[in-house]
């Protein structure tokens, strides 16, 4: 199994009162990695579906410990579950080497023009496959 690695930069804005990153932000950071594997890395690879629409339906987070302001975090995603029509991105974030925090979040792909939910493609399984956790 492959892990998606991306860096993300903490903005000073994802700090709250006590100069950590804000809980609600910790979501911003992952969706952040979520976005530059399924728009950016898929697009470099001719997959360009996802684009046209992915809804998250839950998500889990486990704060493990504060993030500063600092040096950018690194995230790790791979996909731990995938179903005809959902699949689950599982995320650990690290900051300075040290895992901080762990989160799961189950997309749905989604025709926005329609707004109804769609079957994983042929394509997309190809793309998230490498990723899969066994």
């Amino acid at each position: 199994m492959e892990r998606f690695i991306h860096d993300v930069a903490v903005r000073w804005s994802d700090l709250d009162a006590y100069g950590h990153v804000n809980n609600a932000r910790f979501l911003t950071l992952y969706e952040e990695a979520r976005v530059a594997m399924f728009f950016v890395a898929a697009r470099a690879r001719g997959l360009t579906s996802f684009e046209e629409g992915i809804v998250i339906s839950r998500h889990e987070v486990d704060y493990l410990r504060p993030v500063d302001y600092g040096d950018p975090v690194r995230i790790e995603l791979w996909i731990s579950e995938l179903r005809a029509a959902a699949f689950t991105v599982a995320y650990e974030l690290f900051d300075g080497g040290v895992l901080a925090g762990r989160a799961r979040s189950v997309c749905v792909p989604y025709n926005l023009a329609e707004g109804f939910p769609r079957r994983v493609t042929a394509a997309e399984r190809a793309f998230l496959e490498p990723y899969l956790s066994t």
